[in-house]
């Protein structure tokens, strides 16, 4: 059907009337004045043809009598929600007719034309009606495109969050051999004085890439609805603590001086250790940053009612008034601050808003304008549970446990080798390897202790390598550890489910696999073949 024969179709006015002599006059006035008109017999046949479209009805009160008004008020019932079909109803009695009083409660748009109707009142009240369905049309078309915009703005969107979690999953990768070697050269004793502070610049980056990485996903798990809470009582002096211990580095090296005011009252608040800790760095970041050098940066907390409120103020760049309302939107920068500030991705305070709302608190930010600095004030529901989940102690492994074994296995080259050498120094035997079938050949002859598993390698992925390496009873004392730039629960399930004892995160946090190695114990240990 072409597209002026479905105009036609939509806009064309169906006459039913009884007797063929009026049906044919009536069409024979509307032919005369252009206007597109049907005949039809009968109510049963108008319905089927308001499926194939219809700009109007024009019928007579005969032919709505004997139960066929009912017929076709069901039919105005099914009518989408943008279309309201005109129903023009020609009577002799007016709205005196009890046929014509049913119309209009159960046709809906219903006009009612007296009879005898002079030629130009019919012509003119028929266009009026086309008229009103045209522009429903036109109401049609909008939201047939708004629906279409929407759904496109969905699509980019989930595209968007699904390339961020690739993003920081593949910037991972070239970070692993980085940190590994900084690693080796701490832990080979080879760096002279001159080449330590390079060393402890080269590290401070490194960590502060992971961070941006690390919040690259955070953002893609909480737009995905993948960020899950591991949630316990918490002193919130303990989180401030480990927030200004993440944040010094930064502080140190602009040359800030931090206050910090925490009262002696235990607070405690129902959250997520690593979380609530992650929303105050990265307010303390964002005030270091944005404040310059030897400036000034306060920390407060204090019990308000049945909240804990703390404030993060600076006496830094401020923002402008224009711009308070957008600073937590993802992406969002203050302009001709940027590079004053050293930039950033935009994302900190986005992640700061979104995982205060899932602790059930709030965040807001003051500033007076350019120069005047800035506050962010955030305030959290204090807990019911009592006392706090004490926070656990964390110390590097002074070695391991038993004499390791271990194969190392992924498919980047530099990434296996240089965790290779970190191993090799902190003690292990080690071999490595770039491929699956080479993980599987070097099974029985070397028969390690422990294998460190890239899982996404081309060709075989570590979860069909640990999978065959479970499947040989040769192998059960083998312990696997899953080393993937992935790392939310499900991830985690996966690698579980998979046969995998533990899952880290490349790039891999040296001491995290030193008590994860310390942790093995000698039952696990392979017996040394004669051979090897």
């Amino acid at each position: 059907m072409s597209a002026a024969d479905d105009e036609r179709r939509r806009m064309r006015v169906l006459v039913l009337a009884p007797g063929g002599k009026d049906a044919a006059l009536t069409r024979g006035v509307l032919d005369n004045a252009g206007i597109v008109s049907e005949s039809v017999p009968d109510v049963p046949t108008l319905v089927r043809e308001l499926h194939e479209g219809a700009g109007a009805v024009l019928l007579t009160e005969e032919s709505l009598d004997g139960g066929y008004g009912n017929m076709l008020a069901l039919e105005m019932v099914r009518q989408p929600p943008w279309s309201d079909l005109p129903v023009l109803v020609m009577t002799h009695q007016g709205a005196d007719s009890p046929v014509a009083v049913q119309a209009l409660q159960s046709l809906g748009n219903v006009t009612l034309v007296e009879r005898p109707t002079r030629r130009s009142t019919l012509v003119s009240t028929v266009r009026s009606a086309l008229r009103a369905r045209h522009r429903q049309h036109q109401t049609r078309q909008y939201l047939h495109e708004r629906e279409r915009t929407a759904a496109a703005l969905r699509e980019a969107d989930r595209r968007k969050d699904e390339f961020l979690a690739t993003l920081a999953h593949e910037l991972r990768n070239p970070l692993s051999p980085i940190s590994n070697a900084l690693e080796i050269l701490r832990l080979s004793g080879n760096a002279d004085a001159a080449a330590r502070p390079v060393l402890d610049m080269m590290d401070r980056q490194v960590n502060h890439l992971v961070r941006l990485v690390d919040d690259l996903l955070d953002v893609s798990r909480i737009t995905l609805g993948k960020m899950v809470l591991r949630r316990s009582p918490l002193a919130i002096a303990d989180v401030i603590r480990s927030a200004v211990e993440s944040s010094r580095p930064l502080i140190e090296s602009r040359r800030h001086r931090l206050t910090t005011l925490i009262p002696a009252e235990p607070l405690v608040v129902d959250g997520d250790a690593v979380r609530l800790s992650q929303v105050f760095a990265n307010l303390l970041n964002n005030a270091a940053k944005y404040t310059n050098e030897q400036g000034e940066i306060a920390l407060d907390v204090r019990r308000e009612g049945k909240d804990v409120v703390v404030s993060v103020r600076d006496n830094g760049l401020g923002i402008p008034p224009e711009m308070l309302s957008r600073v937590f939107e993802i992406f969002a920068q203050v302009d001709g601050l940027q590079g004053r500030a050293g930039g950033g991705l935009g994302i900190g305070l986005t992640l700061v808003r979104s995982l205060v709302g899932m602790h059930g608190g709030s965040v807001a930010v003051v500033s007076e304008g350019r120069g005047m600095g800035t506050e962010f004030v955030v305030r959290l529901p204090l807990s019911l549970a009592g006392e706090a989940t004490p926070p656990p102690a964390r110390q590097p492994a002074a070695g391991f446990a038993v004499a390791h074994r271990v194969l190392v296995v992924d498919d980047n080259v530099d990434a296996a080798e240089s965790l290779g050498m970190v191993l090799d120094l902190l003690g292990a035997e080690v071999r490595v390897v770039n491929s699956g079938p080479e993980a599987l050949a070097a099974m029985p002859a070397y028969a390690p202790t422990v294998v460190v598993l890239d899982i996404g390698m081309p060709g075989m992925d570590g979860y069909e390598v640990a999978r065959r390496i479970r499947a040989d009873a040769r192998n059960d004392d083998v312990t696997l550890i899953a080393m993937t730039g992935w790392g939310q629960d499900e991830d985690r399930r996966r690698t579980r489910a998979g046969g995998f004892d533990h899952h880290l995160i490349k790039p891999p946090d040296i001491v995290a696999l030193q008590s994860v190695l310390a942790s093995i114990d000698g039952r696990r240990r392979r017996r040394r073949p004669a051979h090897a």
